[in-house]
């Protein structure tokens, strides 16, 4: 399939590479032999949440030549789904013309993100990226965010190799909560019962207890092709683990906003509730964390620029990586940690940090450095599932290659990452917003667009958060005074 066969906004401006003209003729090829009739366009908005349309396989086609267009409020909205910006006016409220008046954007397929849905039938499934009408691309993407950061560390020599290993929550649905009063922004929660009955790290007997869901998240992600490695009950009851193979540029950060969504989707048609909130207010809900492990390969050789030689924790270049996370890590923790309730889980001997330290295998560190050869990696233990996959990869890359720049030094490991006189992790979204505000990396690496977009999204997540009363509120003060 070539740009001549594919006239339209697509070649005109030269959107795809040589790969994606290759996996569009592909592409069609499964489309007709599958009988696919409908097909969901879906891009990642400002939260890593898929939003998106059903196409008809004549409107897919065209698709494919000139995107589709959606409304560009679906980038303004913070996470009630209300619009934070004045998008009426000249600007749209971000001084940007093209936003003005809910102006159009386009959705554009990457061919190579192609799948087949397994639970629905003659559904097709696309990623796309985000352009203007004229075919410039729309800086608000966090996908784009991501690839431009990659990008820069391929100038530099490396790709960026990054694992997931991810923590959530499936509930039995007691209660949708379909009636009109609990229509909202947002609507009322469902209500919920646990799956399993305790505290279960890793028990057989719990994880069989589970094992229907299992069996739906493992027949998911294989059947959408997700490098699926394992499965495990995690800390607390109802609360899985799901890890998976590494991959490179932006094949983590993909695969992690198809499978939350997908999760989402089959487990909710089973009559169960999948969430990725980090703390549920569920009775004897743990907290769940994203680890995110990373590492590069050197371009020229293809191997691990972190290994270390004798006696080293990890090469150079890794150590250098690591003291860029070091420095940078209280305004990461924006990216990481994205969520008022996010907070909730940073608590001391918990698994989770509580300050910014790295350790030689010692998951109580914020930094866990993994010392094994080629499969050397840093963990970073701070994010959460809810996390904007394109945002948390693209925040830890700059980082690190800020360190890789002047060669930082992270000192020495720490033996004790609860109790040592390190300086502490943000203790509150607002408390990362500040520090976001005054550390000027993310400006240069990202845009100052980017970041002054995130702290106002996020600024109006925290002011509807302070101005609702709290069940803590309602018991501490109202008979009291």
């Amino acid at each position: 399939m070539t740009e001549v066969a594919i006239a339209g906004l697509v070649a005109e401006h030269h959107l795809w590479t040589d790969e994606q003209y290759a996996a569009a003729e592909q592409l069609r090829r499964t489309v007709d032999e599958l009988g696919v009739r409908l097909v969901r366009v879906s891009f990642a908005d400002q939260h890593g949440i898929l939003r998106g349309k059903t196409l008809t396989r004549d409107s897919f086609e065209h698709a494919l030549r000139d995107g589709h267009r959606m409304a560009s409020t679906l980038l303004l909205k913070d996470t009630s789904h209300r619009t934070v910006y004045p998008v009426f006016n000249e600007g749209g409220g971000l001084g940007r013309p093209e936003l003005s008046g809910v102006a159009d954007v386009v959705a554009v397929p990457d061919p190579t993100t192609f799948r087949t849905l397994p639970w629905t039938a003659d559904t097709g499934w696309v990623l796309c990226d985000l352009y203007y009408p004229d075919g410039r691309p729309v800086p608000l993407s966090s996908r784009r965010v991501l690839a431009d950061t990659v990008a820069r560390l391929a100038e530099r020599g490396f790709a960026y190799r990054t694992g997931l290993e991810v923590e959530f929550h499936v509930f039995r649905i007691t209660d949708a909560h379909r009636e009109p009063a609990a229509a909202g922004q947002p609507g009322a929660p469902v209500e919920v019962a646990h799956l399993g009955r305790g505290y279960q790290l890793n028990t057989e007997v719990w994880l069989d207890d589970m094992d229907e869901v299992v069996q739906l998240v493992a027949a998911t992600a294989e059947g959408l092709g997700l490098p699926l490695r394992s499965i495990e009950n995690e800390f607390g009851p109802s609360q899985l683990e799901a890890t998976f193979e590494p991959g490179t540029g932006l094949e983590t950060a993909d695969a992690m906003v198809l499978f939350r969504s997908a999760v989402k989707q089959v487990c909710r048609r089973r009559g169960y509730h999948a969430t990725f909130m980090c703390r549920p207010q569920v009775a004897g809900a743990a907290a769940s964390g994203w680890h995110l492990h990373q590492s590069l390969l050197d371009l020229t050789t293809g191997r691990n620029a972190f290994a270390p030689g004798p006696g080293e924790p990890l090469s150079r270049t890794g150590l250098a990586f690591l003291g860029g996370l070091l420095r940078h890590a209280a305004a990461a923790t924006v990216f990481a940690a994205p969520t008022v309730n996010s907070y909730k889980r940073y608590r001391k001997y918990s698994l989770a940090p509580d300050r910014i330290v790295w350790g030689l295998d010692n998951r109580g560190a914020l930094l866990r450095v993994i010392s094994a050869g080629q499969a050397s990696r840093i963990e970073n233990r701070s994010g959460d599932p809810t996390a904007n996959p394109y945002f948390y990869l693209a925040s830890q890359a700059a980082a690190g290659m800020s360190g890789l720049d002047d060669g930082a030094d992270p000192g020495p490991p720490s033996t004790d990452p609860y109790d040592c006189a390190a300086e502490l992790l943000p203790a509150s979204l607002m408390a990362a917003l500040a520090a976001l505000r005054a550390d000027p990396l993310f400006a240069e690496a990202f845009g100052r667009l980017i970041v002054d977009y995130v702290i106002d999204l996020k600024t109006a997540e925290i002011d509807r958060f302070l101005a609702a009363v709290t069940d803590w509120e309602q018991r501490e003060y109202f008979e009291l005074f």
